[in-house]
């Protein structure tokens, strides 16, 4: 078991993840801001690759930070407030 605290204030409060939140949006706005429109193959597939991290990072926090599932349950949205 792991002997960490959860956190639950700030952005936490709203997404369990929220530094992989900005990691989407920066991969996401990279093929935009860059004009290259292409890039969003590798950008999607990066993003997908991210949501799998989560789900995967969610089940292990689940078994082994103590007090995680109590904050799953009050913080619903995983990635992607009103969507994932």
């Amino acid at each position: 078991m792991i002997d960490d605290q959860v956190c639950d204030t700030g952005l936490y409060r709203v997404v369990r993840h929220p530094g992989y939140l900005g990691m989407l949006l920066s991969l996401l706005a990279f093929p935009l801001v860059m004009n290259a429109y292409w890039a969003f193959l590798p950008a999607l597939l990066a993003a997908a690759l991210l949501v799998a991290r989560t789900v995967l990072e969610d089940r292990f926090l689940m078994r082994e930070l103590h007090g995680y599932a109590d904050y799953a349950a009050r913080t619903k949205w995983r990635l992607i407030p009103g969507v994932f």
